[in-house]
């Protein structure tokens, strides 16, 4: 049997485009001699279609487009993810199904029994659990038809315990195949290949793995699709970051060479990820240019490569907003990374608008020191700024605050807090450094001037992030324990942290969960960022 693995980039909600570009596929793998074509876990409605799943009219249409692609599968099969209705009186209405369309129609569903429920996955909000499972016979071969977490063996974390290759192998299956999908974070690619690995060195039989690509707002999926022999070699590896197509025959898997690891690193993975997130959220919201505040800092800098690089340099409009306290160098680093990008750019001193707030606020400041709410006023300039030339010219803001200032709420809401997409809220200060140094690594891009010198708001004389803030390398470590690693403060201390210091930073991150409830979503590129996949009270105290 030959099989097309079809790597696709969905838009939820979207059926008449998700249909279109199904069927084409399946068209595609029929011209090209395949006998059966695999697409994503719900690939007819996108992944995650959380709350759309509750309208009716949302799954008559993911229906109706299932008899759409089924009508396509003459001379050709085809499996396909879409919700199955449940009819029985129990559980809940839906089940997250991976359908066998062939012969012109739908033939059966096969539904997911591991349903996720940690992070940013809540299945079980949705879906039912599985009640049974049933190899699909097809061209000579006995199919192991499985969806995503099927797979995984992370019991704590999902809701269920029958294991579904468990009962599907005493149907002495000669092929699995598992539809997924799996988002990514940049520690993510390796433990899926050792998963999948597991099972095929468990069960015995190659497996096909087709995973989508494409970013769902915050969720980006990286593609990867695997297909693994017998002796649990990975011979077929599908494009990284954007669409692929492949046809694999069963029959020469076992004699075809291992693939070679395709050479990223976690850096050059956040990068691509990054670069597609900006990419398809304004690509499926509508919009096509993109506006930020550049302010010789590394965070915009890098916003500024990654838009560029995204959406093209003349849909990215840069905005120089110096203030009375920002340095001649960094307007100067500003002009210069706009140069090298050919990308054009406007400067808008604050100035005036600053004088005026507070000459209209002289009555209530009158007779105190400078002090924050001087600072955050700039901020807010620099954003009602922004936001006026975005809504008078179709621009939408690309927010530029790294995680370890969303952590710490470093940061001015409704000043350089805003904006539609946060493009580095999930990349700590220490790790934006660092994709700067992998950006400029055949060429200067970013000016080194503008990571060499000390991080600063600079909203007062000689201001630095580090009269506020432990250093960042400091800094990151214990946010990275605390948020990625769920490490409490007597953890961290017996780490070797110093305790006034875990103290201080946990206080700051727990007291700050307000001002992130506010704040635009995260592109997430961690395994723990912040947003759907953390949520934690804003009136808590623990730990604080």
């Amino acid at each position: 049997m030959k099989i097309a693995l079809a790597q696709l980039n969905y838009h939820i909600g979207n059926f008449e485009a998700n249909t279109a570009h199904i069927c084409h596929h399946i068209r595609k793998a029929r011209t090209e001699g395949a006998d059966l074509i695999v697409f994503a876990e719900l690939s007819v409605c996108g992944y995650p279609p959380r709350d759309f799943l509750e309208f009716s009219d949302f799954i008559r249409r993911c229906n109706e487009a299932l008899q759409t692609i089924a009508a396509e599968c003459n001379g050709i099969a085809a499996i396909v993810g879409s919700p199955a209705i449940n009819e029985r009186v129990e559980g809940k209405n839906l089940f997250n199904a991976a359908w066998f369309l062939a012969d012109g129609k739908v033939q059966s569903f096969h539904a997911k029994a591991l349903l996720p429920t940690y992070d940013v996955f809540d299945e079980y909000r949705y879906f039912e659990p599985a009640f049974g499972f049933n190899c699909i016979d097809y061209k000579g071969q006995r199919i192991a038809l499985t969806v995503c977490e099927d797979l995984w063996d992370v019991e704590d974390d999902l809701m269920y315990t029958r294991w579904p290759m468990e009962e599907l192998i005493t149907q002495q299956p000669t092929v699995m195949i598992n539809i997924a999908a799996s988002p990514f974070n940049y520690e993510h690619a390796q433990n899926r290949r050792k998963v999948l690995a597991r099972n095929v060195h468990k069960y015995g039989i190659p497996l096909v793995y087709v995973q989508q690509v494409g970013a769902q707002t915050e969720i980006i999926f990286d593609g990867g699709s695997l297909v693994l022999n017998r002796k649990a070699e990975v011979v077929h590896e599908l494009a990284y970051f954007r669409e692929d197509f492949l046809i694999a025959d069963l029959t020469q898997l076992d004699a075809l060479p291992p693939v070679a690891n395709n050479g990223s690193t976690p850096i050059s993975r956040i990068h691509d990820a990054l670069v597609l997130g900006i990419s398809d959220y304004f690509q499926k919201m509508g919009f096509r240019r993109a506006i930020l505040g550049l302010s010789g800092g590394i965070d915009s800098a890098m916003v500024l490569v990654l838009a560029a690089r995204a959406l093209g340099p003349e849909n990215v409009l840069p905005v120089l907003l110096p203030s009375e306290y920002s340095t001649s160098h960094s307007i100067d680093d500003s002009v210069k990374i706009c140069h090298t990008l050919g990308i054009r750019y406007e400067t808008i001193p604050i100035r005036k608008g600053y004088d005026a707030v507070l000459e209209m606020l002289q009555p209530q400041f009158e007779g105190t020191p400078f002090s924050v709410a001087e600072e955050n006023i700039q901020a807010r300039i620099r954003a009602v700024t922004l936001m006026g030339i975005a809504n008078k010219h179709g621009y939408i803001l690309l927010n530029t605050t790294n995680k370890s200032e969303a952590a710490v709420g470093y940061g001015t809401l409704y000043g350089d807090m805003c904006g539609g997409i946060a493009v580095l809220g999930d990349v700590y200060k220490t790790k934006v450094y660092e994709l700067a140094r992998w950006i400029n690594r055949e060429q200067e891009i970013i000016p080194e001037n503008i990571i060499r010198k000390a991080p600063s708001a600079e909203l007062r004389p000689g201001q630095k992030d580090s009269d506020s803030l432990p250093e960042y390398d400091l800094l990151d470590q214990v946010l990275y324990q605390y948020i990625e690693l769920r490490q409490g403060p007597r953890e961290l201390v017996a780490m070797g942290f110093n305790e006034a210091l875990v103290n201080r930073v946990l206080k700051l991150v727990n007291s700050n969960e307000w001002k992130r409830a506010q704040f635009a979503p995260i592109l997430r590129v961690t395994p723990k960022a912040f947003g759907s996949g953390r949520r934690m009270p804003i009136v808590g105290k623990y730990l604080g």
